[in-house]
């Protein structure tokens, strides 16, 4: 019978594991359940960085769990002179695993690796950012998590206000997030006009202790202050098309009335301390720190983890937001590929790279994205610093764009970027993603989404059938090209004829003032072959065109289809539009569209037919460069089962004599992994990451940089 390990036993285990980092020493921890030291070695006569080890007694496995992880490390270095740790181990009597620290490796935040780098490879790793505040920032991205969290439930349990649900709690949070970055960021001369008429100062009037102090006056006086802000011109975005994009829309209002709760919020953003080096020194002119003073990707991450532990999933949460190791699995993938394209990095390097999420949700996807393009930005060789935080606030002014069409979704998508210093970020609302003018073909160099996928189910009940029919009305109205919801005629194509250049079949299509179509529907790349009077439409792939939503019959002549189709097949067209030529698309789909025999003409269109002479792919958009199969239960905070896989493709380049069309370009092998588990299970509709489950991904993405 086996004899159960002691903490110290457990601890020589793990430190067994790493004989070529020779150097150690241990830490002191306040936990009677954890024994922590840290290791380090020597690299062609370099100090590495140093790796932090940590055993656990049973029963604490908790502490896997990223935002614990990062409160026990700080905890465990709070008296560590120099560098911190970029890597850590933690294992208890059942579980082991790696962890790459507070995002040194240009990812949002501390996350599971598959291991721990070798003596000879740790050196390549970004070590801690040299932000002499980085500590003090720690300390205050854990205060604020549990003060959001404690101010949450106060709201909903002790001191209930004028909210319908947790979701409203969130909402108004971030408008006072919002406000605060005013408090911050502008002088002391801003000033507004408040409910009696009266000028206010604003930075006397939004403070914890003016609150407390006033009550009830000092609330109607912040409402003014928000009605006079929220559509300020510095959260104002212009999207491509033109349409100027204010932060909140003008119907939006603060709803909170019990001072208390004011008084506790932003004590909360407030009440921050004194700010600190790394020494624990205070530094002169910051005897009082504020969100400003944070570092911006740890309000990231604040936010994030906020969301997701308090958006209730029947309000929507399981729609918008992606599973974290599924977020940074498919940002650390592309980032690696692109920082080995030379065409991409001049892009990058020169402020004119672009990334968008077309289904958005909190943008979650945009965030990961800033952290990983603001590291390879600190990276490049040939700048100096100023040069670099210059192209770094370019790129959160310029590089990032996003919709949904869930204005609360857009609202804390751009509170969030404000957060990390991008409050220019275009996100914008939409009714439709799919046809919306304000994306432009050819625009972006990476795409990260997760679209919405699958015909909705309704029930068959008279409301269950009125749905049905508006949902299919307006399908039919997007697939005809912006035709009447009703059908005139039993096929609606509109298509450009190329020889008369001009629209042809355009009866009852929306036209602009220009006569062009106001969306002409998935058929630009469909021409009309036939010299008879029956139109017969093939394909003829252009790197701004799309055709998906009609597909071949067995002649490869192609027909509209009906409104039953998969959005995610449609969202897949659009996505490989909005790309440069060259650009990266990695999008979440069901598996359906990837192995089900009646989508293959989707798989063709993308990738080309085989030509059974040469093995080459002939005819596609796009290269495939990966498929990631995720687990079952990767959405089921959203209420679905469905198997789902991540797809990455490379959308093919253009020849530079004729721009619309493309190279043929090699397929090359295709990267496949299966993931089991993500490092979570789903439990009272949260994702419980404490039970030891691994996540599978963190090899996989090892295994693909590797070239595995």
């Amino acid at each position: 019978m086996a004899t159960e390990q002691t903490l110290d036993q457990r601890y020589q285990e793990i430190r067994s594991k790493y004989r070529d980092y020779t150097e150690l020493a241990l830490l002191n921890s306040d936990h009677d359940f954890v024994k922590a030291g840290l290791i380090w070695g020597e690299d062609q006569g370099n100090q590495t960085p140093s790796v932090l080890l940590i055993a656990l007694e049973p029963g604490h496995w908790d502490y896997s769990r990223e935002d614990k992880l990062d409160q026990l490390a700080y905890e465990l270095l709070a008296s560590v002179s120099g560098d911190w740790p970029v890597f850590a181990h933690l294992q208890d009597d059942k579980n082991t695993r790696c962890y790459s620290l507070f995002g040194v490796d240009g990812s949002d935040g501390t996350h599971s690796v598959d291991e721990v780098p070798s003596i000879e490879l740790i050196r390549n790793y970004e070590k801690l950012e040299k932000d002499p505040t980085f500590r003090w920032s720690m300390r205050i991205y854990t205060r604020l998590m549990h003060r959001f969290d404690a101010f949450h439930e106060q709201v909903f349990q002790t001191v209930k206000d004028r909210v319908n649900d947790k979701n409203d709690i969130i909402e108004e949070v971030a408008k006072l997030l919002f406000l605060e970055t005013f408090r911050v960021h502008h002088g002391i001369e801003l000033s507004f006009t408040d409910h009696e008429g009266k000028t206010q100062r604003f930075r006397e009037v939004f403070d914890h202790h003016y609150v407390a102090k006033h009550g009830a006056k000092a609330v109607e006086q912040i409402k003014a202050a928000f009605e006079a802000f929220k559509a300020h011109e510095d959260y104002v975005v212009v999207s491509d098309d033109g349409t100027r994009n204010a932060i909140f829309p003008s119907d939006s209002h603060l709803r909170l009335t019990q001072p208390e709760n004011y008084r506790t919020l932003l004590e909360a953003m407030q009440d921050l301390g004194p700010v600190t080096d790394n020494q624990g020194r205070m530094i002169a002119g910051k005897e009082v720190g504020t969100l400003a003073d944070v570092a911006g990707d740890l309000l990231g991450r604040v936010f994030d983890v906020f969301l997701r532990a308090n958006f209730e999933s029947k309000g929507g949460l399981g729609v918008y937001l992606t599973p974290n190791p599924v977020k940074q699995a498919m940002l650390e993938i592309a980032i690696h590929d692109i920082q080995q394209d030379n065409a991409a990095m001049e892009r990058l390097t020169s402020g004119a790279f672009r990334f968008c999420d077309p289904t958005c949700g909190s943008f979650g996807f945009g965030s990961v994205a800033l952290s990983h393009i603001e590291n390879v930005v600190d990276h490049l060789g040939g700048m100096s610093d100023a040069q670099k935080k210059a192209l770094k606030q370019t790129l959160r002014d310029t590089a990032f764009t996003g919709a949904d069409t869930a204005p609360r979704m857009v609202m804390l998508a751009r509170v969030n970027m404000a957060l990390q210093g991008a409050p220019k970020a275009k996100i914008f609302y939409t009714d439709n993603s799919l046809t919306t003018k304000a994306f432009k073909p050819n625009s972006f160099d990476l795409i990260c989404t997760n679209p919405p996928f699958g015909t909705p189910k309704f029930t068959s009940d008279k409301k269950g059938k009125e749905s049905k029919e508006r949902y299919e009305a307006q399908m039919e109205q997007v697939l005809g090209g912006f035709r009447p919801t009703e059908k005139v005629v039993d096929e609606y194509v509109a298509y450009y004829d190329y020889l008369k250049m001009k629209w042809e079949d355009t009866g009852d299509l929306y036209l602009d003032e220009d006569g062009a179509p106001k969306w002409p529907g998935y058929r630009t790349d469909l021409r009309n072959v036939s010299t008879g009077k029956k139109a017969v439409y093939n394909l003829f792939p252009t790197t701004s065109g799309l055709a998906l939503g009609s597909k071949p019959d067995g002649k490869s002549n192609w027909k509209p289809v009906g409104a039953t189709i998969d959005p995610a097949v449609l969202f897949i067209d659009r996505c490989l539009q909005l790309l440069r030529p060259g650009g990266r698309l990695l999008i979440v789909l069901p598996d359906g569209v990837l192995c089900n025999s009646g989508d293959r003409y989707v798989r063709e269109y993308i990738m080309g037919s085989k030509d059974e002479k040469t093995g080459q792919f002939v005819g596609g958009k796009a290269i495939v460069k990966a498929v990631l199969s995720l687990p079952a239960n990767t959405f089921k905070l959203s209420g679905t089962g469905a198997k789902t896989s991540v797809l990455y493709l490379q959308k093919r380049h253009a020849s530079k004599e004729h721009p619309e069309q493309f190279l043929p370009e090699p397929q090359g092998d295709v990267f496949m992994a299966v993931a089991e588990t993500l490092g979570y299970v789903v439990k009272n509709n949260i994702e419980d990451y404490s039970t030891g489950v691994p996540n599978d991904l963190d090899k996989i993405v090892g295994a693909y940089k590797r070239g595995e």
